[in-house]
């Protein structure tokens, strides 16, 4: 009778004994498990911790009793197998209650010891109170710190799925939680700009994130309690911390045994599952398989895959040919009311393959906006830039994230395109979905992409672009711009960009945005065929604005999040209200702008001092009406948070809703804005004088210039231009820059003119092009009216570098903003 040896239990080891004995019902099946527990639910571990969980015994997936039962298998808890004697096929055994050694010998083995956590080598991760997460032992100690009301502040470190996890059910547990990770982002298989939206829910949660902050030291505070020290050179008071840095392989026993391992210490296993021992197998956490995406080997510790790879090795060592064809990486977390969802490859994983690709980020509303409870998926794709076949997804969402990520994922390894996804007949009905599925959406947007239908650029290239003159046009409505808004955009709202197109320099690339992307399609489509060079910035400002942001918590003082949300979860009820509201508004469901536009025309029906009581599903939502509130003089008395929805109650103030408040917010830089219409040299000296004057105090500064005050811009030299008869001749009477301008009085026929500028040099007074450079290089903002160069013949290549061209409404939404408008 052939026996067969399996080390270590949980979700490989249990499930390869069990479908071992499917298939051979004479076989002998010996299982050895060094723990007390055989096979219980190891990610199960965090919400046992919080109370998800309540029973400890439901964590035991099976028992030895039960095994032995059900399946005849030998079960042996509390047996550590020492050495592996491959030339005697024998392992020896250790029965750790007994004290006894034991030699055990084998026709077959199977290597499935998991992973332990990886403790830094850093000074006082031994203290008491210093705890990590594999076993179950692990979970009554971290509970039991909790039950005793020992712990009221911990420090989680690592920003991983278990990191995660913990930090939530710490958060529910009543703890405070400052989270410390080395990287500058949690969820290393995110891509930073959706890792970005995990930040700020997290921050929103109540949660203190650390980023970019390696754990350095930990040691006993004064008062009993611990001291982490980060690489950051702050320090985090904690009566417990959690370390979830990640794990490493337990691979002891195959190196001392002379099983060949990869770079990090991984049993490497052919596609059967065995070793370089043939009679030898290995599975779950413990080995190295192949990325089916990239071709490399690497190494996901996933319960999924180790459960395949179980019946993979059991169904070989039976006479069956069960190839293992790689790990996708398809994993899912909750982090509080946020899901985060992966599969595949990232950005810095392909980059690292040196494979070419493509991506496109979409959010969609995970069912149709009319049924009640529609919330937004975020979906980034990753594709390859000849054929659109599919290389990976993230998918962060709050509904139905894992009916998304399970489509994308079945179409990865089925090898299909994003074309392919245009076309997926995919479940419909108003409470489950839309007749456009997000995954279909996604689709699109790739699709058009590569059709060049579309032609996009992500957020992390802006900056360059706009360094080498790409101009960016906002096709939002005025709220939406008003809430916040990439600097020096020009604003011109979708409705209206058909009429003012014109207002765009053809000359120049242009980069169009909205919230989501949708409207800045229309926009470039519209833009492109009336001959401009645009392009659409992917995930629109939703992606620009949380990618943006500062991600770490302001940890030197208060707790993160917005106004009014409290640090731990609400119930999954709506909470009791402390204030009364005299009109109820559902805007569950619309996607911003939506909410704000039906708090605004809601507020309007209102008398000054009366209560609205605003619930929404807009993620976006909790930002965007503390903002609008502030800036039009109405009060945000309270925000709560509950079962995906977000509820403000708003007191109307005495100003009109919508109105922009009259003087700039006090944290908020003061702005000058100038028209500059004169070409004497006093004139155009005084307003660059105070021009940089606002500047240096730190203020914002807008400089239009029309009619004669187009000539301060322009160059002495500027090459051959195509001109009519009368443009040239108006250039003719007309100074070239700011060298040839002459004084408004005392000119004398350039005497005074004269004299001026040696005075000026005599007394170190900057020039007049030294004065223009200076605001440029300090950030002013120089916008040439376009209408009155083409009534002046004055063409773009005539005008000095840095200079925009706008028209009038561009100016006029600077005044806005501003607290003072000059005319020189």
């Amino acid at each position: 009778m052939a026996r067969t040896v399996i080390v270590g239990g949980v979700a490989g080891g249990a499930s390869a004994a069990a479908r071992l004995r499917r298939r051979d019902e004479a076989a002998e099946i010996v299982v050895l498990e060094r723990g007390e527990y055989v096979s219980f639910a190891n990610c199960g571990l965090p919400y046992y911790v919080g109370g998800a969980i309540a029973q400890r015994e439901a964590l035991l997936v099976s028992t030895p009793e039960k095994l032995r039962a059900e399946v005849a298998i030998d079960v042996r808890t509390r047996h550590e197998v020492l050495r592996i004697d491959r030339a005697a096929k024998q392992v020896l055994v250790r029965d750790l209650l007994a004290g006894q050694d034991y030699p055990l010998s084998y026709d077959k083995l199977i290597l499935s010891p998991g992973a332990q956590p990886l403790v830094p080598n850093v000074p006082g991760v031994d203290l008491p109170g210093v705890y990590s997460l594999r076993t179950i032992p692990d979970a009554d100690a971290i509970k039991a710190m909790i039950d005793a009301g020992r712990v009221r502040r911990a420090v989680v470190v690592g920003g991983g799925f278990i990191g995660l996890e913990m930090a939530e059910n710490l958060v529910a547990r009543g703890v405070h939680v400052t989270l410390v990770e080395m990287l500058g982002q949690v969820m290393a298989p995110l891509d930073f700009e959706m890792a970005a939206l995990v930040h700020r829910h997290l921050r929103d949660s109540g949660v203190l994130l650390a980023l970019g902050s390696a754990l350095k030291a930990i040691e006993l505070a004064e008062d009993g309690g611990l001291v982490v020290h980060a690489g950051d050179g702050r320090q985090h008071q904690a009566d417990m911390v959690v370390l979830a840095i990640g794990v490493q392989p337990e691979s002891t026993l195959a190196a001392q045994a002379g099983l060949a391992l990869g770079p990090r210490g991984h049993v490497i296993v052919n596609e059967h599952l065995q070793t370089s021992d043939p009679d030898v197998y290995a599975l779950g956490d413990a080995i190295q398989v192949l990325n089916p995406v990239t071709g490399a080997p690497y190494a996901v510790p996933l319960a999924g895959p180790a459960n395949r790879q179980a019946r993979i090795a059991a169904d070989h060592i039976t006479g069956g040919d069960a190839r293992y064809r790689g790990t996708w990486g398809t994993s899912i977390v909750k982090v509080f009311d946020l899901t985060v969802a992966t599969v595949g490859s990232n950005a810095r994983g392909l980059q690292g393959a040196g494979l070419p690709y493509l991506t496109t980020i979409t959010h969609s509303q995970d069912h149709v906006a009319y049924y009640p409870g529609a919330t937004q998926q975020s979906i980034k794709l990753l594709y390859r830039p000849d054929d659109g076949r599919l290389l990976g997804s993230q998918v962060v969402g709050y509904n139905a994230v894992d009916r998304t990520i399970d489509t994308l994922a079945t179409a990865l390894q089925a090898g299909m395109t994003v074309y392919d996804l245009e076309h997926l007949e995919l479940a419909y009905a108003p409470p489950y979905g839309a007749a456009k599925d997000p995954v279909n959406i996604a689709g699109y947007v790739a699709a058009n992409r590569l059709r060049g239908d579309s032609h996009m650029v992500e957020w992390s290239e802006l900056a360059a672009l706009r360094e080498a003159g790409l101009g960016v046009v906002d096709v939002r409505e005025e709220v939406e711009f008003a809430l916040g808004h990439m600097e020096g955009a020009l604003h011109i709202p979708l409705g209206q960009l058909r009429t003012r197109y014109a207002e765009l320099d053809p000359a120049r690339q242009w980069a169009v945005y909205c919230k989501v992307g949708r409207r800045a399609y229309l926009a470039e489509r519209i833009l492109r065929q009336h001959g401009y060079d645009v392009v659409n910035v992917s995930g629109g400002y939703t992606t620009y604005e949380v990618a943006m942001e500062k991600q770490s918590s302001d940890l030197d003082g208060g707790r993160s999040g917005v106004a009014g949300a409290s640090a731990a979860p609400s119930a999954e009820a709506a909470p009791e209200p402390e204030v009364q509201a005299a009109v109820t508004l559902d805007a569950c469901g619309l996607q911003c702008p939506g909410p704000i536009m039906a708090v605004y025309k809601a507020m309007e029906g209102l008398q000054p001092g009366q209560m609205l009581r605003a619930t929404a599903t807009d993620p976006g939502f909790a930002r965007d009406v503390a903002a609008w509130a502030e800036r039009t003089g109405n009060t945000l008395v309270d925000l709560q948070r509950y079962d995906h929805r977000i509820e403000a109650f708003l007191r109307k103030g005495l100003v009109v809703p919508g109105a922009p408040r009259p003087a700039a917010h006090p944290s908020e830089p003061t702005a000058k804005t100038m028209v500059v219409f004169s070409a004497d040299l006093d004139r155009a000296l005084a307003s660059f004088v105070i021009a940089n004057g606002a500047l240096a105090m730190g203020q914002k500064v807008t400089m239009f210039f029309t009619f004669w005050g187009l000539n301060i811009l322009r160059r002495q030299q500027a090459g051959q231009v195509s001109k009519t008869l009368v443009e040239r001749m108006f250039g003719w009477l007309m100074p070239k820059g700011p060298g040839a301008l002459t004084l408004s009085r005392l000119n004398m026929g350039g005497l005074g003119t004269l004299m001026m500028k040696q005075v000026m040099h005599s007394k170190r007074i900057d020039s007049l092009p030294a004065l223009m450079q200076s605001a440029m290089d300090n950030g002013a903002r120089l916008i040439a009216c376009q209408m009155t160069m083409e009534m002046m013949g004055i063409k773009p290549e005539e005008l000095i570098d840095g200079v925009e061209i706008g028209g009038v409404a561009t100016y006029i939404n600077e005044t806005d903003r501003a607290n003072a408008t000059l005319l020189i």
